[in-house]
Order: structure tokens, then C-alpha cells, then sequence
């Protein structure tokens, strides 16, 4: 008799194992069968990677949002160096600074001798 009890509550169990319906992977049931407590490890272990795959995609895409922005700093800064450039350039060339003298009215005066080496 105790064999044939053990043969029905397995038939029974098989039978619970193959039902799988919507309302017990709702309910949460469908943890509870066998394969899952078998590969909880493996399943925590894949809930980790997935966790770290989603921060390291953030903080790679926080990155370069900040190279972009610095990208952009950079080129400012660049073209205001160029400018900067250009405006000293045209500040002292003979020409502007011999003006420059003359509506100060100053004594200097630009050297009719060339310039010597001295060996």
C-alpha cells in the first residue's frame, strides 16, 4: 500500500511540475518549483551582472556627456586664444605702434640707421 501512495503522490507532484498557467508565474509560484531553488545562485549571480551592466552603461554615458562638454569648452577656449592672438599681433606691428607714438606726441622716432651686430 505504501508503494502504491508513493507512486500516486509522484504522479500527482509530475502533474503540479507540468502545469504552469499565467497564474502561477503572477502569483509567484513558479518560484517555488524545484529548478528555481536549484539555480538560485546562478540567479542571483546573473541579477548582480545585470545590475553592474546597467550602472557601468550610466556612468559611461555620464563620461562622455562630460567630454562632449569639455570638447565644446575647449574649442571656445581655442578660438579666443586665436583671437587673443590676432589682437596682439595687430597691436604691435610697426606701423600701429609708430601711430600709437605720434598721437602721443612723444619724441621717439623710428631709426633710419639699420640695425648692427655686435661680435
Amino acid at each position: 500500500m505504501k508503494e502504491a501512495d508513493h507512486i500516486q503522490e509522484e504522479q500527482k507532484d509530475e502533474k503540479v511540475k507540468k502545469r504552469t498557467s499565467l497564474k502561477n508565474i503572477i502569483g509567484g509560484d513558479i518560484l517555488a518549483t524545484d529548478f528555481f531553488r536549484r539555480q538560485t545562485k546562478l540567479l542571483v549571480l546573473i541579477m548582480v551582472l545585470i545590475l553592474f551592466y546597467i550602472h557601468n552603461r550610466y556612468a559611461c554615458q555620464q563620461q562622455m556627456i562630460e567630454i562632449d562638454k569639455l570638447k565644446k569648452e575647449l574649442i571656445d577656449i581655442k578660438y579666443d586664444a586665436l583671437t587673443r592672438s590676432s589682437e596682439l599681433m595687430e597691436r604691435s606691428r610697426q606701423s600701429r605702434i609708430e601711430e600709437y607714438i605720434a598721437t602721443k606726441e612723444s619724441d621717439l622716432q623710428t631709426s633710419t640707421n639699420p640695425p648692427y651686430l655686435i661680435k
